[in-house]
Formats: structure tokens, C-alpha cells, sequence
């Protein structure tokens, strides 16, 4: 089996993945456990989300939350979150990657998540995670809720990428460098977005992961695919009028992302406890596996005769 794919079984043109990460976004966790706005019970989501990863990657190359993981910034936010969380990756074997986002506090992220100097500085890092870099930057504001990368910020990341990496590098940020149809989010949106492309633009950045929006979304910047994972806290119902778009306890999702040698895909993971069918499964994979690619097609390709 490929660490990366989380399946031992490739029947089409392309070979396994080599890396799998879970995006996941927005947990919005409150000291003692509180409900958020006295309505959303983010920690039984967040625990739902957890059972949903374990569901879907024995061994994800990393579990990566791009930011807004405490409510308020409450240290013991943090660390009802980090409790949460590790468990989890060291069953799974992986990587937790932190990023900070508009509703933390840099110092009490830093002390709770990371055990470093409760200061001010921008949280970010770089991790090599088998030959694919992720990088993560810090567009908080102290004291704001819209997004900023400051001239300290960009001028590292133009270092940093100077030197590519192996299998390409992925960027995660909180604030997404792309519009949004609902007008609250243009309001809080990234500053600096073209000293951001500038940087981006030519180098070996194949992705940027983000959140902030709490509706999934996707599309470009400089050239580069950005995938925005919904909230697990709760979501945007995006359904209504873009100005009259609220907050619902539902559509709660997060991100399965797998990186190919030409390309990387990032597939939406509902957190639902919906019935499914059972027409396909690990047997019936196993079938299929020991036929011949031609035989594959006849079985499951071909519709019956009307």
C-alpha cells in the first residue's frame, strides 16, 4: 500500500498517491466546552470529524487545521482542542500542522499548541513531510478579523521558496487569497495579495490551503489551485441570498487532499451520520483487483442490454 494513497487498489491511468493530507478547518473551540453562540456543540462535531478521518486514511501524511481553532483564544480552548486532536495523529501515525487564523491569540496559541514564547510573532513553519514542503503562514492581525501578510512574512516565504523542494511545496493560511460571493467575507479578506503573487508567482508552490470561509470553495491565485475546507464548527447555508447567507448546525465537512506527481486533488468529506448503501467494499475491490483490466471493464463498465 502507498503511505499516501490509503488504498492499495489503482484500476485507472494513474498510479497511487504519494501523500494524503486531511484539511481540516475552523474548529472554533471554547473554554470548557462551551457551546459556540450558545447553539453549535463544536467539540461533538469536531469528535464526529475525528471519526470521519479515522474512517478515511489508516495513515494520512499529515493532518493539517488552517486556523480559527479557538473562539475566543482561551488557553484551555487550546487545550480541549489539542487533547482532542492528538490521540488521534499518534494512532494514525502522522503530523499536526497548527495555523493560526482571525479568532486566535497568538500567545496563548503559541504557549497551549506549540509550547513556545506567548508573544505576538506571526505562527508559521515549514515541514518536509516526504519530499512534499508544507508551509504555514500566519495572516492574523492582532486585535482585526480581516487577513494581512506583513513585508517580514512575505520576505521569508521568497526565501524559503527559492530553493525548491522535491515533490513541490503546499502553502497553509487561514484567509484565502480568492473572492467570495458573500459580502461579509470581502470585508475581512486578505490584504497584500499581490505582494503574496508576486512571491508565488514561478516557484514550486502547487497548492494553498485554506479556510476562514466556512463553505467550501475553490479557484486560482497566480496560477496556483487554492482549496478553501468548510468549517467543522458549522457551516455558511449558502443556498440563500448571498446577502442574507447565515450560519447552520449542518453541512459540516472537511478535506481529503492527494498529491499526485502531475496533479493534486482535494475531495469534500461530509461529517454525516446519513445511512449509505453497500454496493461496493473491500471484497468487491478484491474481485475486481484479480480481474484483468479488460475484464474490469466488461464487469463494471458495460450497461446491460435493454
Amino acid at each position: 500500500m502507498s503511505a499516501g494513497s490509503g488504498s492499495p487498489y489503482a484500476f485507472g491511468r494513474h498510479e497511487l498517491a504519494s501523500h494524503s493530507l486531511i484539511h481540516v478547518s475552523d474548529p472554533h473551540f471554547l473554554a470548557g466546552g462551551a457551546k459556540l453562540g450558545g447553539r453549535y456543540d463544536v467539540e461533538e462535531n469536531f469528535a464526529r470529524t475525528l471519526e470521519a478521518i479515522r474512517a478515511v486514511h489508516p495513515n494520512p501524511t499529515a493532518i493539517v487545521v488552517t486556523g480559527d481553532l479557538a473562539d475566543l483564544g482561551e488557553p484551555d480552548a487550546y487545550r480541549r482542542l489539542r487533547a482532542a486532536v492528538e490521540p488521534v495523529a499518534a494512532e494514525l501515525d502522522t503530523h499536526v500542522v497548527w495555523v493560526a487564523g482571525n479568532h486566535d491569540e497568538r500567545p496563548a496559541l503559541r504557549a497551549e499548541m506549540l509550547g513556545l514564547e506567548p508573544t505576538e510573532e506571526p505562527v508559521t513553519g515549514i515541514w518536509d513531510l516526504d519530499g512534499v514542503r508544507l508551509i504555514a503562514l500566519d495572516t492574523s492581525v492582532p486585535g482585526w478579523h480581516h487577513g494581512d501578510l506583513d513585508e517580514g512574512q512575505l520576505t521569508w516565504l521568497a526565501e524559503v521558496l527559492a530553493d525548491p523542494a522535491p515533490s513541490g511545496t503546499l502553502l497553509a493560511m487561514h484567509h484565502p487569497p480568492l473572492p467570495s460571493h458573500v459580502p461579509l467575507f470581502d470585508i475581512l479578506e486578505l490584504r497584500h495579495q499581490d505582494e503574496l503573487a508576486d512571491v508565488i508567482r514561478g516557484s514550486d508552490v502547487r497548492g494553498i490551503l485554506a479556510g476562514h470561509l466556512h463553505y467550501s470553495s475553490h479557484g486560482t491565485f497566480a496560477g496556483v489551485p487554492v482549496s478553501v475546507a468548510s468549517a467543522t464548527c458549522y457551516t455558511m447555508n449558502v443556498a440563500r441570498p448571498a446577502a442574507e447567507v447565515n450560519g447552520m448546525d449542518a453541512a459540516q465537512a472537511f478535506q481529503l487532499v492527494h498529491v499526485y506527481a502531475d496533479t493534486i486533488t482535494h475531495t469534500v468529506i461530509p461529517v454525516t451520520g446519513a445511512e449509505t448503501g453497500e454496493y461496493f467494499s473491500e471484497a468487491w475491490l478484491e474481485r475486481m483487483a484479480r480481474l484483468s483490466p479488460e475484464e474490469r471493464l466488461e464487469a463494471f463498465s458495460r450497461k446491460p442490454a435493454r
